[in-house]
């Protein structure tokens, strides 16, 4: 995998396919390769495809604070890759967290986003008036005890095959997560996303201005309906809400139909 350096730490991706480019921001426990089933079938529509693995993930961007992981720098570090690879604007499509950090790029840096697909993560303001307007404070109990320091990453270790497949990720993706984390050690970075998230400033500006698709699965058990069709709220530009009989594992359990959002929206 090529790498790229900012604020000094050191980025794997991968960078694949000739065309426009579309940064593909994976979420949480995840990695680049849970776009593995979708990227190929954007090559194919004639796409490149760039997919870091992103601050806390990557073995070289792995700071302990969680200060480390506040969204202006998470989104820095998309603008990094950019800056990296050469491109001045480029399609991007973020799942779960990498959502987030996708709504938030979108908002601050709009001259640098050429459209925005989003799986899964509504809109954060749409998720904040959902909380006193629906159950997602009950789906999101979990971030609550992410605040923890190191339980959540000693009880979470352990049980993480068992929780992914639960909430309906693919037997195979969820044992290789589950590999992946064995150390509890190595969900310090990933949880302080979570942990930042009192520290993290939003943009002044909270309307999204660019061309946008979200896609989300009503068999998700994390983010309700309520949220999802708020997100439209949100968007000042020609927008699609995409909803698939599905749950939260968009990238790995549908990828053709997120490929065709994704292709939809960037050829639009």
């Amino acid at each position: 995998m090529p790498t790229y350096t900012h604020d000094g730490l050191t980025f794997d991706y991968t960078d694949a396919g000739a065309g426009d480019p579309v940064v593909l921001l994976h979420g949480f426990p995840e990695d680049a390769q849970s776009w593995q089933r979708v990227a190929p079938l954007l090559h194919d529509a004639g796409l490149r495809t760039l997919a870091p693995e992103q601050r806390g993930y990557s073995p070289g961007a792995m700071p302990k604070r969680r200060g480390d992981y506040t969204l202006d720098k998470l989104s820095g570090d998309v603008l990094a890759l950019l800056d990296a690879a050469g491109i001045e604007r480029a399609h991007v499509v973020g799942h779960d967290w990498g959502g987030g950090v996708a709504w938030d790029l979108a908002t601050r840096h709009p001259q640098r986003v050429a459209s925005l697909v989003v799986l899964a993560t509504p809109h954060p303001s749409a998720a904040m008036w959902a909380i006193p307007h629906s159950k997602q404070a009950l789906r999101s109990w979990y971030m609550g005890f992410f605040q923890l320091p190191w339980l959540p990453e000693r009880a979470g270790a352990p049980a993480l095959e068992r929780t992914l497949t639960a909430s309906g990720l693919n037997a195979e993706d969820a044992r290789r997560y589950a590999e992946r984390y064995a150390d509890p050690g190595r969900l310090t970075g990933p949880m302080n996303w979570y942990r930042a998230i009192p520290l993290s400033q939003p943009a002044t500006d909270l309307i999204v201005r660019v061309p946008t698709t979200y896609v989300w699965g009503n068999g998700d058990p994390y983010l309700d309906r309520v949220a999802a069709e708020k997100t439209r709220d949100f968007v000042a530009a020609d927008y699609r809400f995409v909803e698939l009989d599905a749950t939260h594992w968009l990238p790995q359990n549908e990828p053709d139909a997120v490929a065709s959002a994704i292709i939809e929206r960037v050829t639009s």
